[in-house]
């Protein structure tokens, strides 16, 4: 039997402080103590803290844009941007390092004022594409079930968020390092399609420009909502927004 080397926690501490800096809109911080303290909820009590965590994300897009949001819309606000964060706590040392980080439901807090997350780095080991997906559905399932009742959609819509996230993870990682080719790649092979519970695939395209230019797009399997909050800047990769207005946005 092949002995499995676990890396140190010390050495995931690392390679998320490289994922970090290299994404500049993941708000998570490393945390080396027992518990962060007040003003932080353990993911372990996500489903009681989870009305109270709502309403702060209202709070913060009704402070942003100024109107207050459906409960709905902030609910999948939060619960794409925990899956977004989350997703690339897993994917991004394994893209660096081939290793996937032991991030457990007691090592996570989110901030309730900001939606911040801090967690505890707990080790890492060497695992491919399936050990990631694996990994990723297992701490997800449980947050997606306390989330359901706000969030006012099915299984399969829930599941196409964590794909989509984990995806454009991925993707976004491998911008920020100027590799997104690579970066694309390797999201198509973690999500190839026919991965339960997963719904979909990666599926890339390319998207042809103007002046011989040409874009990497896909289209999310759901809505982030992200127009219920802002109409006029739906994402770019959003079911709603056509080739041509893709173009314009990544050209603009």
């Amino acid at each position: 039997m092949t002995a499995v080397v676990v890396s140190s926690d010390e050495s995931l501490a690392e390679t998320y402080r490289s994922v970090i800096s290299a994404c500049g809109t993941l708000r998570v911080s490393l945390h080396s103590g027992p518990t962060p303290g007040q003003g932080w909820l353990p993911l372990t009590e996500l489903t009681s803290g989870l009305e109270l965590l709502v309403a702060a994300e209202a709070a913060r897009i009704e402070a942003g844009h100024g109107a207050a949001p459906r409960t709905h819309v902030a609910a999948s606000r939060l619960l794409h941007h925990y899956l977004w964060s989350v997703g690339l706590l897993f994917s991004g040392p394994w893209y660096l390092t081939g290793e996937l980080p032991v991030l457990r439901p007691e090592d996570v807090w989110i901030e309730i004022a900001t939606g911040d997350l801090r967690v505890r780095p707990g080790g890492s080991a060497p695992a491919d594409e399936v050990g990631l997906r694996a990994a990723v559905a297992s701490h997800v399932e449980p947050v997606l079930t306390a989330f359901q009742p706000y969030v006012k959609r099915g299984p399969r819509a829930l599941w196409g968020m964590v794909t989509d996230d984990l995806v454009s993870g991925i993707w976004y990682l491998g911008r920020m390092r100027g590799e997104e080719e690579y970066a694309a790649r390797v999201a198509e092979a973690v999500l190839p399609g026919d991965t339960a519970p997963f719904p979909g695939g990666a599926e890339f395209r390319r998207l042809a420009g103007t002046e011989g230019r040409s874009h990497l797009t896909r289209t999310r399997l759901g809505c982030c909502l992200y127009y219920a909050i802002e109409p006029p800047d739906a994402c770019v990769t959003c079911p709603r927004v056509c080739d041509a207005d893709r173009v314009r946005k990544l050209e603009a």
